[in-house]
């Protein structure tokens, strides 16, 4: 294989701007929405134990060996996998239809914390905390079966991970994710640091840090439940199996080194679904009183929980702006590396220009996502092996084609190319 065939689709501007977009891509919903509330339901520190395990012995591995691929071809993952090898170009193609899967529940995630800043952003001048419903902290049940404001907000959604990626890697996603990360950051330390101070948090922590092994007795937790959901976790939250990182890489110059960014990427990753679980988890003892239903709550978790922790604060709208503003941020830096994935594709594949592909992206989960969008509402009733759109995209994703992706990425670098290489 030619070792030089980078194309010329742009760059990042510096190692730190391609740290800052991968950690973006990495650290997003899959942290702050879904670690939270698959440690409650897979019984706490036993989960994070696992997750630790799996992120270790296969993120860190399958996430070199894709940033590696990426940078040797300099191409999507589609282009990479077929210059490597012609019967792996499957696989390429298979990660851009994971990633579809995928921005067909998260951009309506992505909808609902915009409506929730949106909401709150409100509230400052006088409305109430969801001044567009006046339901209060029933708010999350109440959108849901909101038709029209669901659709609404994950046009929004769309459109803005639109903007950002048509101004390409240096100019939008670099740009976006230097400012947005770190603010993220230092907001969760606040409220993380607040909430410690509430009383009943210390047996939050002690759910996460104490691991109780007789969960695996219980036939709502097991043993491969809990494998499920952490393995599912660490895939959906590092971006791997989906050849986002594959792309990402492909931007980055000769002199860099894959083996820390690796570490460094998989390392804050880690650090922040951690500190998620530290913000969600002991607000639950603390507001709920470790009511085991809000723990079972799923999804809702997050959208449940912060707003009591707002409520008791003195500043807690302003906080609320701020708070989900930044899990926006996060989520646009996730979604965008799914949105740039997909664009590049088409980019090499096609020979489009940035604009016109990204606008066929975002014409194609308008389509696909408002399956999501009106799962609990119109179509409430119809369910795909028991389950909602949404519920089934998610599993689908996160259970299913991401781990196979990833195994046969493993095979792909040991077999045909060489570890060595």
């Amino acid at each position: 294989m030619d070792t030089d065939i980078k194309s010329k689709r742009g760059g990042w501007g510096s190692n730190f701007g391609f740290l800052m977009a991968s950690i973006g891509s990495a650290v997003g919903l899959g942290n702050i929405w879904g670690f939270p509330y698959k440690m409650g339901k897979s019984g706490g520190a036993v989960f994070l134990l696992f997750y630790l395990v799996l992120v270790v012995l296969v993120g860190v591995t399958v996430m070199l060996g894709e940033l590696a691929l990426g940078r040797r071809s300099g191409k999507s993952g589609v282009s990479t996998y077929r210059a490597l090898s012609k019967k792996y170009t499957w696989l390429g193609y298979a990660g851009v239809l994971c990633g579809f899967c995928i921005m067909c529940f998260y951009f309506v995630l992505g909808g609902i914390v915009l409506r929730y800043a949106v909401g709150y952003f409100l509230s400052l001048f006088g409305g109430s905390t969801f001044a567009w419903s006046g339901q209060g902290t029933d708010f999350f049940g109440y959108f849901l079966t909101d038709t029209k404001s669901m659709i609404l907000f994950f046009v929004l959604y769309i459109l803005l991970n639109i903007i950002v990626v048509s101004g390409g890697v240096h100019g939008g996603i670099e740009k976006f994710c230097n400012i947005g990360m770190p603010a993220l950051f230092c907001l969760l330390v606040f409220i993380i640091a607040y909430i410690a101070c509430q009383p009943g948090a210390a047996e939050g922590y002690k759910f996460m840090f104490r691991p109780d092994f007789s969960v695996f007795s219980d036939p709502n937790v097991g043993f491969g439940r809990v494998l499920k959901n952490a393995a599912g976790q660490m895939f959906f939250s590092l971006s791997i199996g989906l050849g986002v990182m594959i792309t990402y890489g492909s931007y980055l110059g000769k002199q860099e080194h894959l083996q820390r960014n690796a570490f460094i990427v998989c390392g804050a990753d880690t650090l922040i679904a951690v500190m998620a679980g530290l913000m969600i988890i002991p607000a639950v003892f603390a507001f709920s009183g470790g009511d085991p239903d809000t723990l079972q709550a799923g999804p809702a978790l997050m959208f449940i929980t912060i707003p009591k922790v707002f409520a008791s604060m003195g500043l807690g709208t302003v906080v609320g702006v701020l708070f989900f503003v930044l899990v926006l941020f996060a989520a646009v830096t996730s979604s965008i590396a799914l949105t740039e994935s997909a664009v590049s594709t088409f980019e090499d594949e096609l020979g489009w220009d940035r604009k016109k592909a990204t606008v066929l992206v975002g014409v194609i989960m308008v389509a696909l996502g408002t399956l999501s969008s009106l799962g609990y509402g119109p179509l409430a009733g119809v369910t795909v092996i028991g389950m909602q759109f949404l519920d089934f995209f998610d599993f689908l994703t996160n259970s299913v084609m991401m781990p196979i992706a990833a195994i046969a990425t493993c095979l792909l670098v040991s077999r045909v190319i060489g570890v060595d290489k």
